[in-house]
Order: C-alpha cells, then sequence, then structure tokens
C-alpha cells in the first residue's frame, strides 16, 4: 500500500492517491462544498468506477484519464444536488453504467442505469464493490465497501457517515433514528475496526476511531 496518501484534499487541489495491491483509490474535492469524488481504478484489468460525479466536470475526466482509457462505471450515493451536478455531462461525455439506491433513482437529474438495493454487488474487472444501504440522509443512500483481500474493508460513505458522526438529519423527510440504526446494524455491526472510511466531503476516519462514540451521538440525537 502507498503510505503517500493523504486524504486532506482540497477544492482545486491536486487529487491524492491510494495504491492497493488490486485497486488504486483516488481522492479529489470539487466546489464550494468541498465535495469528495473518488475513482476506483483495478489494478489488473484498468477498468475504472467514479463514485459521485459531484462538481467540476473538466476535472473529474481529468482524472479518469489519469486512473486509464475511459470510465465504465458511475455511481451515485444519493440525490442531493451537490453530489449530482457534473453527473449529465459526465455521463454524456464517458458513457459509464450508471448507478444509484433505488429510492433516491427518479430524483436524479437523469435516471440511472442500475438502481441499487441492500446487498447488491458492483463488479469492475477484478474488483467487486458490496452496496450498503443506509435510510435516514435520504431515501435512498448507499455505501458501497471494498474488502480488500490483503488488507482490510474501504467503506465509501456518502453523507451517512463522516469524522464524529453520522450525516445531517435535521432537513424534512430524514431521520437520525433510522441512520443511526442503519449505520450501527449495517456497518458498525459488519465491519471491523480496521476498516476505512471515505465520506462525502472533508477528511477520513475509521471505524475503530468512531466506535467508542456510538452512545454519544445516539444520547445527542445527530
Amino acid at each position: 500500500m502507498s503510505q503517500t496518501y493523504d486524504p486532506d484534499v482540497t477544492p482545486g487541489g491536486p487529487w491524492s492517491t491510494r495504491e492497493l495491491t488490486g485497486l488504486i483509490i483516488r481522492k479529489m474535492s470539487v466546489s464550494e462544498m468541498h465535495n469528495n469524488v473518488y475513482l476506483l481504478t483495478c489494478r489488473t484489468s484498468g477498468a475504472q468506477l467514479l463514485i459521485d460525479a459531484a462538481d467540476e466536470a473538466e476535472r473529474i475526466r481529468d482524472l479518469v484519464a489519469v486512473g486509464g482509457s475511459g470510465l465504465d462505471h458511475l455511481v451515485t450515493t444519493h440525490q442531493h444536488w451537490d453530489h449530482v451536478r457534473a453527473l449529465v455531462e459526465v455521463t454524456k461525455d464517458l458513457s459509464p453504467e450508471t448507478h444509484a439506491g433505488e429510492d433516491d433513482a427518479s430524483s436524479l437529474p437523469q435516471l440511472p442505469d442500475h438502481r441499487l438495493r441492500h446487498g447488491d454487488r458492483i463488479a469492475f474487472g477484478d474488483a467487486v464493490l458490496d452496496v450498503v444501504h443506509l435510510r435516514g440522509h435520504t431515501p435512498g443512500s448507499v455505501a458501497l465497501a471494498y474488502d480488500d483481500p490483503d488488507g482490510h474493508v474501504h467503506l465509501f460513505s456518502g453523507d451517512s457517515l463522516f469524522p464524529g458522526g453520522v450525516g445531517n438529519t435535521k432537513m424534512a423527510g430524514q431521520s437520525f433514528q433510522a441512520l443511526f440504526a442503519d449505520v450501527t446494524q449495517r456497518v458498525f455491526d459488519v465491519y471491523d475496526d480496521d476498516t476505512w472510511v471515505y465520506p462525502g466531503h472533508g477528511s477520513d476516519t475509521t471505524l475503530g476511531t468512531e466506535r467508542p462514540h456510538l452512545d454519544e451521538w445516539r444520547e445527542r440525537g445527530w
């Protein structure tokens, strides 16, 4: 694994690269909202998957070009506007298969090719991502888990889990109780402390760092 990976990327700045045995992870920040965009490249096949075409389509195209010759899949973690501003343009330019949670799909600027449910899997080359449906931030939010055969799980959590707590649940239609229950039962109860979490904004964390604070999150209600 590369030891040069820096989880603290900034809008307009360079992306950061993490090299695993079978997968290369590139993380880039875009827009005034500091959205994270992730490009995953299978090392054996060169197949590529993008997580959240949030904004700045030109920079996303540059990121994809660094990884390889094209984009095979594009996954939208949830329907919120700041995560989909470049979705239509990137899809038009690069023609990936598109994926989103079943309960968010109809609210996207374009309908996805595949509607994801909890327990689904997305394969690109030799890499496989497990789909984790996390309700509460939006009805169809999904996280994606890559189980590194030579390491630990890498979890791309969208806006459902961050350093210091779960995602925002203060807007109409959101539910802290639902999100906390799903994050507890479908993430913390399933994956171990070494699991690395890549959120939709800001820096990374691990489940081991966050696990001792679950009771605190429950009591404060956010």
